[in-house]
């Protein structure tokens, strides 16, 4: 059951929820919280250890917001901002970092570019003055920006021959022709190439605002002193973002592309239209998803391609809900000469599940999943929660999401799964192969 009360301190006005989402003595209070400058977290206080986690994003500052012919900008981006800053240069800041015991990261999403910082609480003044200095002042040096543009380059060429890498770039071109999701998040050899200094700040100064900003804070800290870091992190930044606007993708399907590659196995990858996450049928999607393919070896791709077959070593499908689109896909490799038959037998299974849906058993058993694996996967450490509480806010799911979702997910009915079954998976898909000729 919810408790909710509303507490008053420096930190401004807190909505406090009491939400119990493990074992069933384990409780966690999410506090909303406001700093003195107007800058809004989610925090809860676990004193068990001295630690602080801190996960923050920054919506719509993802790789869409590369620049046409920058590719690779924003990804070049996260490698750097912990590569020197203010006064310090990159090999001291790293041996900062490693004196204090910090754990700071970068990475960017198709939508969102996102931090995780994590310290202990006797060193929290330097620890947050650092991340202020990462994100308000990198140094963006030469040494740093070309030794990181080189270490992507090279993976970028190492993945030439890679069949995933290749099937993926294929899936996205096809699926998203012309929009910034068919571009490769890291950029090509020679876009990254382009990206100059002055494009890195003028990403950072464009992409990162208040009004896009996004914390989600764990550990040994209260709400007073969060709203003083917050402050004193993120007070600098500009009001709002400059981001261009994104267009609304519907994801292309009833295509085929075939790439030739000379090696044993045939990649295969699918595409349908999925659903968004603000869609009121988003759980009963999810709920199909995890029985067709998404539920590992009790899914019914698992159990036709690999238990049934011995096709491959594994099928699944997914969902992916982006801010301007949503895909259902499926992906496979398999023997080349075992190609079609693998793919029919995708094909036969999505029909099947349009025409009849999950059966009550295979429901019965994915909610119970699905409930019970939410806690292991996203609540399970300081850090693991503090993303959970940034998804929660990306998402605009309510503080009391951890609660609700249990509900909305028992409430999910038979007609329903069969109605977004037959909604989702009654469309011809788009369908990627990479392999030899004719597989």
């Amino acid at each position: 059951m919810n408790m909710i009360s509303r507490c008053t301190g420096a930190a401004g006005m807190a909505l406090t929820v009491s939400l119990s989402f493990a074992a069933p003595a384990a409780a966690v209070e999410i506090q909303e919280v406001t700093s003195p400058g107007g800058i809004r977290a989610l925090l809860v206080e676990d004193y068990t250890n001295p630690l602080i986690a801190v996960n923050f994003a920054f919506k719509g500052a993802g790789t869409t917001a590369d620049a046409p012919g920058k590719e690779g900008t924003g990804n070049l981006l996260t490698g750097l901002l912990d590569e020197g800053a203010g006064e310090i240069e990159s090999l001291a800041f790293q041996e900062k970092l490693d004196e204090l015991g910090v754990s700071l990261s970068y990475d960017a999403s198709y939508d969102n570019f996102t931090g995780s910082f994590r310290t202990l609480v006797e060193n929290e003044a330097e620890a947050f003055e650092l991340l202020r200095l990462s994100i308000n002042a990198p140094r963006l040096d030469e040494e740093p920006v070309a030794r990181i543009r080189a270490q992507i380059e090279t993976g970028i060429v190492a993945s030439e021959n890679d069949p995933g890498e290749l099937a993926s770039k294929a899936w996205r071109r096809t699926v998203f022709p012309g929009h910034p999701y068919s571009r490769p998040s890291e950029g090509t050899v020679d876009t990254l190439k382009s990206v100059t200094r002055e494009d890195l700040e003028s990403f950072r100064a464009k992409g990162f605002g208040k009004d896009n900003l996004v914390v989600g804070v764990v550990g040994a800290i209260d709400a007073e002193a969060l709203g003083a870091e917050l402050d004193a992190v993120f007070g600098a930044l500009p009001a709002e973002a400059d981001l261009a606007v994104v267009p609304e993708a519907s994801p292309v399907t009833g295509k085929t592309e075939a790439v030739t590659l000379d090696v044993p196995q045939t990649t295969i990858q699918f595409a349908l239209p999925g659903i968004k996450r603000e869609d009121d049928d988003f759980f009963a999607a999810y709920l199909v998803n995890h029985v067709l393919g998404g539920g590992s070896f009790s899914s019914r791709l698992y159990q036709e391609i690999r238990e049934k077959r011995g096709l491959a070593y594994g099928a699944n499908s997914f969902l992916a809900s982006y801010d301007h689109s949503a895909v259902l896909g499926a992906s496979t490799a398999t023997r080349a000469d075992k190609a079609q038959e693998s793919i029919d037998i995708i094909r036969a299974e999505m029909k099947r599940m349009a025409n009849e849906g999950p059966t009550e058993d295979e429901l019965a058993k994915a909610k119970a999943y699905v409930k019970g694996a939410y806690a292991i996967q996203n609540l399970s450490s300081s850090l693991s929660i503090a993303s959970t509480l940034v998804g929660i806010q990306l998402d605009d799911l309510g503080i009391d999401y951890i609660d609700e979702r249990q509900r909305l997910i028992d409430a999910v009915t038979m007609d329903d799964v069969r109605r977004i079954a037959g909604r989702l998976l009654s469309v011809d898909p788009t369908v990627i192969t990479v392999g030899p000729a004719g597989s």
